[in-house]
């Protein structure tokens, strides 16, 4: 696949080759697939496969022991069917499922992949078909695992609007760009609404999130490191769109396929994420080693603060390491509200506090320049560099606050 709709055609050396030194581990729930599932038929087609017949509708604890779950349901039953795109969401960027749908409808298929099924093929399902679509499953997890690299994926959270996150990322690749020794670096914009992070950076020709859906194709095989224009820093940019679009015109498949395009290509990627709590945005997260929060000193930010910390337990995702940045803090708590008193209504401390020097962020946003463009050594730049320093792969260094 070739980014040759960009404009930046480029010859890219082929993908490697997959295989499959592992056997994938599949599950096959019998409550929902009917008396006699093909488990001999599979296990002759699929040798280097572990398929297990299961006689429940899901198992317990399934991402500890299974890749791929295949499972029925009944279109026809509201509550079913609604118990398992709860379920498939849920899993999301855990392991895979694959839908077997007793009077499927479209309707009904297009919420379960947009939930973030593998596939749904109508029951019965014959042997042929339920053969082809595993094989286009297995062929996408080994060119996963066959691309998969060192690269970290960076979220970036927001508790509320205007908190001054996308500055903050922007400054943040620049300086870890800067670093001697450091991998490539890329800031990947999937605010697909009100996403500006090359405008942050100056980069006007920035292929789009848009740009990348209208290719088409698969986008794990796209070769970002040598399509994305750079800023000056050596930053690589993926923009969000230039005209709004619909938060669901991204998937849980098309996230899987971009987050292991960015982590062949580059050894650190930040990405600023909406407001919301979608599907994909869930299964983005899942697959993040590092969340970064960021929240103002203001009684609602530090509520919409908790309100995300404690989505993030709700959803599992309390073994992704958070960093809570308070960010443009005034002196002498100007605000009225204390940072102690944020961090008890919290329920934590801040990791990391950096203050308010509006106008050096504005200069640099505007100029497209690190903020060491426009003035060396201030504060701020010195609580980015911290934050940083967190970010930095394989280089854990403690986060010592700024500003306190």
């Amino acid at each position: 696949m070739s980014l040759l709709h960009f404009g930046r055609p480029k010859t890219v050396a082929p993908p490697p080759q997959p295989s499959r030194p592992t056997a994938w581990r599949v599950g096959l729930c019998g409550a929902g697939l009917g008396a006699d599932p093909p488990v001999a038929m599979l296990s002759a087609m699929f040798p280097a496969v572990t398929f297990r017949l299961l006689d429940c509708a899901w198992p317990e604890r399934a991402a500890h022991a299974f890749d791929l779950l295949i499972v029925g349901v009944d279109a026809g039953d509201p509550a079913e069917l609604e118990r398992m795109t709860s379920r498939i969401a849920a899993s999301a960027g855990r392991f895979e499922v694959l839908v077997a749908m007793r009077g499927a409808d479209i309707e009904a298929t297009r919420r379960l992949l947009h939930q973030g099924a593998a596939d749904v093929l109508p029951a019965p399902v014959s042997d042929t078909t339920l053969a082809i679509a595993l094989e286009r499953i297995f062929c996408r997890l080994d060119t996963g695992r066959a691309h998969k690299r060192s690269g970290e994926i960076i979220s970036v959270l927001k508790a509320g609007g205007g908190v001054g996150a996308t500055s903050l990322a922007a400054q943040t690749a620049v300086m870890l760009a800067g670093r001697t020794g450091a991998g490539g670096v890329c800031l990947a914009d999937l605010d697909v609404q009100m996403g500006a992070a090359a405008l942050y950076l100056d980069v006007g020709d920035a292929v789009t999130v848009g740009q990348v859906l209208a290719a088409g194709g698969a986008v794990e095989e796209m070769p970002f490191a040598t399509s994305l224009p750079c800023h000056r820093s050596g930053v690589a940019v993926l923009g969000a769109p230039q005209e709004m679009m619909p938060v669901e015109a991204l998937s849980p498949t098309l996230v899987d396929g971009l987050m292991a395009a960015l982590r062949r290509d580059f050894e650190t990627t930040l990405v600023d994420l909406p407001t919301v709590w979608t599907a994909w945005t869930n299964r983005l997260l899942r697959q993040s080693q590092r969340i970064v929060l960021v929240t103002h000193l203001s009684v609602p930010h530090v509520h919409l603060a908790r309100r995300q910390l404690h989505m993030l337990s709700a959803q599992r995702l309390d073994d992704v390491p958070v960093t809570l940045v308070c960010n443009q803090v005034e002196p002498d708590s100007a605000s009225g509200l204390s940072l102690k008193a944020a961090e008890q209504a919290i329920g934590r401390p801040f990791d990391l506090v950096a203050p308010e020097d509006r106008k050096l962020m504005q200069q640099a946003i505007n100029q497209g320049v690190a903020l060491s463009a426009v003035r060396r050594g201030s504060k701020l730049e010195a609580a980015i560099a911290r934050l940083a320093d967190t970010l930095v792969p394989a280089q854990p260094v403690a986060l010592a606050q700024v500003g306190r």
